[in-house]
């Protein structure tokens, strides 16, 4: 569903009018497209001493050229993991605010730093926590202009890494996810970018036949995967139609029955999944009070439970190939809570348990296990949502307006990558920086 109030906040009648009523005019993002995003600025906090500045370079390094001190920006990247104090936290400042004036709209700002928990030294790991604070406040700052903020902490000795991650956060890839960090680890091996990174894999996504998870199926056919699109038996129909827009294989299953893992093991058919994304969910809003069981037990056993079971069972029968990618979908009720939705967000904190809780296990077959949790997304679904909840649910954001499926899929193509072998046990907000858990 079109936003309307979008599109006549950015007229010329609209922006005055808004303006004198101190209305939110939403920005309008300029999502991906297949122009490089030139004048990227890096900097570091001290050159001579980081050994993560040399991967920063050689990421960006396409997209730096000679700047002057007038020259507009497309992007900067800080790497802040030279920050040992709280006093040399004055750096953000006098590298950042002389630059922000010349930061184009819908421009990328990236900190990268140090992992605080893998710290041992008190000052450097209050100082590299500071920089969540720096983050969270200035993509509040910048969300008015479309422009995104985020934060990469690294673990010592990452380098290769770190490019999956960077090329991200500095793309037209991501427009929605703003003000939030992400971890990435040391791994073993090369890491190898591609055009079509996920050519000769397979993935599965659950909830495929529209919306998000057909998003998700289209962009991770779009980098080259064989997808299988799987959804309830009762939506054969529309998931062949959808699935027909991205060349991909149709499994009418019931997730939440108990011998969904082994239905999906006979489809493949001898093959194993590089990719499965937990995408299918369902939800049954209500007051705790008024919640019949059935409305807690269906959507518990569907949002939760049986993701839990197919996992179980597909790694158990080795279906789940070595360096495969797992990926959930939480969501900010998850994070945060929302009222009428106790059912959805306990499931939806249990994507975020299951994450953690797998992260160390899977990685002895450098298996990653990430979520992915959305905020307001344009689908069907909102679209039903009374005018005035939709419209307050869009403007809560840096970004005053709602996400589309494709910036939760963009999100997804990301976890699977090859590329993203040092991301793991991360739940990655795609919300505008919702006031909800922020």
């Amino acid at each position: 569903m079109s936003d309307s109030y979008l599109r006549f906040a950015n007229r010329p009648v609209g922006k005055f009018l808004c303006s004198k009523l101190g209305l939110p005019i939403p920005p309008i993002l300029a999502r991906a497209d297949d122009q490089p995003w030139q004048l990227v600025e890096s900097i570091a906090f001290d050159k001579t001493s980081n050994a993560l500045f040399s991967a920063i370079i050689n990421t960006t390094l396409e997209k730096v050229i000679c700047l002057s001190e007038e020259q507009r920006l497309n992007g900067l990247v800080f790497d802040g993991s030279g920050i040992k104090n709280s006093s040399e936290l004055d750096a953000l400042y006098q590298s950042i605010s002389p630059r922000i004036k010349r930061l184009n709209r819908n421009a990328k700002i990236v900190l990268v730093g140090l992992n605080p928990k893998q710290l041992c030294d008190v000052a450097q790991r209050t100082a590299q926590r500071a920089l969540v604070g720096f983050v969270k406040s200035l993509a509040k700052e910048l969300g008015r202009k479309g422009i995104t903020v985020n934060l990469i902490y690294a673990n010592e000795g990452c380098k290769d890494e770190l490019v999956a991650p960077l090329s991200f956060f500095c793309s037209k890839r991501n427009v929605y996810v703003t003000g939030q960090s992400i971890n990435v680890a040391q791994t073993v091996g090369d890491i190898e970018p591609s055009n079509k990174p996920l050519s000769g894999k397979t993935a599965l996504v659950t909830g495929a036949t529209q919306g998000i998870g057909l998003a998700m199926a289209q962009t991770l056919r779009r980098d080259g995967a064989t997808v299988i699109g799987l959804d309830i038996p009762a939506q054969q129909q529309a998931l062949t139609s959808a699935m027909n827009t991205c060349d991909g294989e149709v499994l009418a299953l019931d997730i939440s029955q108990e011998n969904a893992g082994e239905a999906i093991v006979n489809h493949l058919n001898g093959r194993c999944l590089d990719i499965i994304v937990h995408n299918a969910g369902i939800t049954r809003d209500k007051t705790l009070s008024r919640m019949k069981p059935q409305q807690w037990q269906l959507l518990m056993k569907i949002n939760l439970s049986g993701i839990e079971a197919v996992n179980q069972y597909l790694l158990a029968h080795d279906v789940i190939a070595n360096n495969g990618r797992i990926i959930g979908v939480s969501s900010i009720s998850g994070i945060g809570g929302n009222a009428g939705q106790t059912n959805y967000a306990t499931a939806k904190a249990g994507v975020i348990g299951m994450v953690d809780a797998l992260k160390v296990p899977l990685s002895e077959k450098g298996i990653t296990i990430n979520a992915v949790a959305p905020g307001f997304i344009e689908t069907k679904m909102t679209a039903a949502v009374p005018f005035m909840p939709r419209q307050v649910a869009r403007r809560a954001c840096s970004l005053s307006q709602g996400g589309l499926p494709i910036d939760v899929a963009e999100a997804v193509a990301l976890f699977a990558s090859p590329s993203s072998q040092g991301l793991s046990g991360n739940v990655l907000r795609v919300c505008g920086q919702n006031i909800i858990g922020a």
